[in-house]
């Protein structure tokens, strides 16, 4: 599909057809999203852009249901995808005319400052080509994005007519330029054009009236005179010189450039405002290409490189030469400062001074004297780190995330492999890189004679690997190994010993981890120098270090071992010391602490289980249960097997609850994996053997996860005495509250419920609250109260939302969206369906996504898509794990494809799906399931008596009877309708007296 934004809103498929997207507000909404295509866009933004300042009360509500309505008519051509940082829609930013247009006006002035004029005029016609009238007319509160598009485009005018007239144009410019400086009067550049094509069309009287024109506009609205080059331009034709073309002062490149659109965008706006601004970072960050192209748009911009130079007294000199002053003016000091501030001091220009960190006070001296002494001068320099004056302006230049960095991989590959169009290892290499563009373009030469993945498996000798470059360029710039190593040789002693001990972490450092790993006393100081030179990244009080530069410091580190050491005692502390705040009222905090030393946590972990096993288990009991709130239990069973392995079968002395865990979490549960019912069994003899108080209570959670219904036995029930633990007791009432659930006693598992939630309220624990409102709300909804229900599973889902708990908030949204669609609210529980099946898939929860997509399946066969709801189904079959709950889901799944052969009239087929999903449910953990075949099987029975007994034995068998359920409540009214009351009454009393094993009878 093709979109157009830049006129009224126009979507035609790949044939041509046009698309309605509805009224005002679809149309709004889809703008916004094609703003920002293939990038999510967050949920206030999109609110922001369709109701201003006066949102509805239920806002994020009427978002969705305005996401939903959209859906439905790009359907099947385009998706809209809800994610964490808020909507996506899948379109290529290339199918949008905007984001077309801009690549376009951008290639044509690269062209244009490359001498290609042929080529920038194509380009910028081609852009221009494809304005159909104002942008976004559709969304009428874009002010700011409508304006920077309505700048590119007069932009792009203005380079067409600067390419048109590079080629030999002239004459025929006249009538547009006098339309265009009818609208922008105070536009130096569209005046020094009209007056170049008058020239060429024979007419010099009338292009020196033109500059008296421009003289006085300027005078009379900004009380300012023309600038130098449009009073050189008059000159060259007051003297009857033809004005020749612009000679280029930046040098022209010759690769595509890739990504930085936000750094390019804000630097010219940086400009405007500030004298000096400083693009900061790591060597091979870009520096230098960002600060050239984002100079390219102005006509006085001038490179000064200073890489070569190792005297700062040269800098001066330098200036000069890009200037192309060589001799001294006639009334010029000798004083080489003086020559330069007598060649500056009544112009405008910028100059980008380039590569000043290592001659970076010389650097701050001479950028001083020129700013303080020339008002028109601004400077644009790049180092390594500020040049410290006052009313510099920083700019950090980061590494590339990961969509442009892959961009970059791919543009420099295709020039040594014609025709490559990615690989699945890109990413990785890029990742790896730390998203440097210099080390990506090295690394993407070597595919030369590498494929991509002996490339990405090479990188752990990235500095061999990456040392052919570019001749051309400076020694430093080459290789990799250059490029770290000249800002290596820009610290001091105590930089570079601090440096290499930070190597020891992973993913950061706060100020506290390094004085206490590293042994450095107040460490401040020296981790300010090192974020000031770009060697460290500083963020939310974490000091982080690239991989590239972390690789290099470590080859100069001493004392590894023992750095090492330390490290993972102090990390093994924090866990320690974490792990009872992770369950309770101040948990956010510390999960938040805990996530941001995730990667050190694992450094620890793995070093650990090499040489100190029980610490090794310590650690990881203290962490299983952040991992599992985070819902990062699957990449952790490599570690804990690779514990397990390293422990043996029997647990060390006094930590048998930290081996029965760290079993736990070797298991998966995706029954892929032969030896994982042994695991489980070692781990119900382990569970039985204790016989104290729980250190860790919420071990018998993670049991019940792995192995069986929470406290199936009495045996758990007393290993699970938590004493005057508050949280263990409010736990211990979940157990027994799902023990009841599973024997049909819904009177009891809701008091149960409801203890355990005033005990998680009392601790604070949103984890314990949420997983008691979730049941709590579900026995509302069975009784119909649909209200009360979505109350509950809400303030549940405020819990799971703010510990960013993704399995949770999985389980939730599930029940929430049973309880939309038993109301009859289809569109809202299908879009809770699946935003509930993308967080489990994304956390490796293959049976909540089954759970999920049944739930899909329910609502396209309530709403009469049979054939729709028959795919879910089997999809969610094939989904669903191999576990110990599994049999319960794959009851369900077989039950809706029961109903939907019923819905077809296949009655015998249908009965031989609720036989099955019977017999499953028959042995599973509990009776809920035999119940719903139960009751399934009544929407088939051969006699209404049957359906009536069969009825009945549901309601025996759950302990109630489901009055929120739409296909109980049909199939009851139906056979209400055929019997007798008494006869009804008879029938489902008989029903409720059934043994279990009598439901599958047909």
């Amino acid at each position: 599909m093709r979109f157009g934004i830049l006129g009224p809103l126009d979507i035609r498929t790949d044939d041509g057809d046009p698309i309605d997207p509805g009224g005002p507000r679809p149309r709004a909404l889809l703008t916004l999203l094609l703003l920002d295509a293939g990038r999510p866009v967050a949920t206030e933004r999109l609110i922001d852009g369709l109701y201003g300042a006066e949102p509805p009360a239920d806002a994020a509500g009427a978002l969705q249901s305005q996401i939903s309505r959209l859906r439905r008519r790009l359907v099947p051509h385009t998706r809209i995808e809800a994610g964490p940082a808020g909507y996506r829609i899948g379109v290529p930013a290339d199918r949008v005319d905007a984001h077309r247009f801009e690549r376009l006006a951008r290639e044509g002035r690269e062209a244009l400052a490359a001498g290609d004029f042929r080529g920038a005029a194509d380009r910028l016609r081609a852009a221009l080509a494809l304005w159909r009238g104002p942008a976004l007319p559709d969304l009428p509160g874009a002010h700011a994005d409508t304006a920077r598009l309505e700048e590119l485009r007069l932009a792009a005018v203005q380079d067409r007519i600067e390419a048109d007239l590079a080629s030999e144009g002239g004459p025929e410019l006249i009538p547009e330029l006098r339309s265009l400086l009818a609208a922008h009067p105070l536009s130096e550049r569209l005046y020094g054009q009209l007056m170049r094509a008058l020239h060429a069309g024979g007419r010099p009287a009338e292009a020196l009236a033109v500059y008296e024109e421009a003289r006085r506009t300027l005078a009379d609205e900004l009380g300012a005179d023309p600038s130098p080059e449009l009073a050189a331009l008059h000159l060259e034709l007051l003297r009857g010189a033809a004005p020749g073309r612009p000679r280029p002062r930046l040098p022209a490149q010759l690769t595509r450039f890739v990504g930085r659109d936000a750094e390019l965008a804000r630097i010219p706006a940086l400009l405007a405002d500030a004298r000096l601004v400083t693009l900061t970072g790591p060597g091979g960050a870009g520096k230098t290409r960002l600060a050239i192209e984002a100079a390219r748009a102005r006509a006085d911009a001038y490179l000064v490189e200073l890489a070569p130079l190792t005297d700062g007294a040269r800098i001066p000199y330098a200036i000069l030469a890009a200037l192309g002053i060589r001799e001294g003016l006639r009334n010029a000091t000798t004083d080489v400062s003086g020559r330069l501030l007598a060649a500056l001091e009544d112009r405008e220009l910028l100059l980008v001074l380039d590569n000043c960190e290592h001659l970076v006070e010389d650097a701050a001296r001479v950028a001083g004297l020129l700013l303080g002494c020339c008002p028109g001068v601004r400077v644009l320099a790049t180092s390594r780190e500020a040049l410290g004056i006052t009313g510099e302006v920083l700019v950090p230049v980061p590494a590339l995330a990961p969509e442009p960095a892959g961009r970059l991989f791919l543009e420099r590959a295709r020039a040594v492999r014609p025709g490559f169009d990615g690989h699945a290892r890109v990413a990785d290499i890029c990742r790896a890189l730390d998203g440097l563009p210099l080390a990506i373009e090295l690394a993407a030469a070597r595919l030369r004679t590498l494929d991509p993945q002996e490339l990405a498996d090479r990188l752990d000798d990235r500095f061999r690997l990456l040392s052919r470059g570019d001749r051309t360029k400076a020694p430093r710039h080459r290789t990799l190994r250059a490029v770290v190593e000249w800002s290596w040789d820009l610290l001091d002693a105590e930089e570079r010993e601090l440096a290499g001990r930070l190597t020891v972490f992973s993913g950061g450092a706060t100020v506290d981890a390094v004085e206490a790993v590293c042994g450095v006393p107040y460490p401040e100081d020296l981790l300010v120098s090192l974020v000031e030179k770009s060697f460290l990244e500083v963020s939310g009080g974490r000091y982080r270090m690239l991989e590239t530069i972390r690789a290099f410091a470590a080859e100069h580190v001493t004392g590894g071992s023992s750095l090492r050491d330390a490290h993972a005692a102090h990390y093994l502390g924090l866990a320690e010391r974490a792990e009872p705040f992770v369950r309770g009222g101040g948990q956010l905090p510390w999960l938040a602490r805990l996530a941001a030393e995730h990667a050190n946590l694992d450094a620890a972990l793995r070093h650990l289980t090499r040489g100190n096993t029980s610490d090794a288990l310590r650690l990881m009991a203290a962490l299983s249960w952040f991992w599992r709130l985070r819902g990062l239990h699957g990449e952790q069973v490599p570690p804990a097997r690779a514990l397990l392995a390293a422990v043996g079968d029997e647990p060390p002395e006094g930590l048998t609850e930290e081996y029965a865990l760290c079993t736990m979490n070797t298991i998966t549960g995706r029954g892929d994996d032969p030896a994982e019912p042994g695991r489980i069994a070692r781990v119900a003899e382990l569970m039985r053997a204790l016989d104290a108080p729980l250190r860790l209570p919420f071990t018998m959670v993670l049991w019940a996860l792995t192995g069986g219904p929470l406290f199936s036995d009495d045996e758990k029930l007393r290993a699970v005495r938590a004493g005057d633990d508050p949280w263990g007791r409010a736990l211990l009432d979940v157990g027994i509250a799902y023990q009841a659930q599973f024997t049909g006693r819904p009177a009891d598992a809701e008091a149960a419920f409801t203890r355990a939630l005033e005990g998680f309220q009392a601790t604070g624990d949103r984890w314990g609250m949420a997983n008691c409102l979730d049941p709590l709300g579900a026995f509302a909804a069975g009784r119909g109260d649909h209200e009360r229900a979505l109350t509950l599973l809400d303030e549940g889902l405020a819990h799971v939302r703010e510990l960013r708990a993704p399995e949770e908030t999985a389980d939730l949204l599930r029940t929430r969206a049973t309880v939309l669609l038993h109301r009859g609210d289809v569109e809202d529980a299908v879009a809770h369906f699946e935003r509930s099946a993308a967080l489990a898939r994304s956390t490796g929860a293959p049976d909540k996504v089954a759970a999920a997509r049944r739930g899909l399946g329910d609502a396209a066969r309530l709403s009469g898509d049979t054939a729709r709801a028959r795919v879910h189904y089997e999809e969610a079959l094939h989904t669903c794990a191999a576990n110990w709950f599994s049999a319960s889901e794959t009851a369900r799944i077989l039950i809706g494809l029961g109903r939907t052969a019923a819905a077809e009239g296949r009655a015998e087929e249908a009965r031989d799906w609720f036989g099955q999903a019977a017999a499953l449910a028959a042995d599973g953990p509990g009776v809920l399931e035999l119940a719903e075949a139960a009751e399934a099987l009544a929407s088939v029975a051969g006699t209404a008596e049957r359906a009536a007994v069969l009825l009945g034995a549901g309601a025996g068998l759950r302990g109630a009877v489901p009055g929120g359920d739409p296909d109980v409540v049909r199939t009851e009214r139906e056979v209400r309708a055929r019997l007798a009351p008494a006869a009804y009454d008879a029938a489902f009393e008989r029903g409720r007296r059934l043994r279990s094993a009598a439901v599958s009878e047909r």
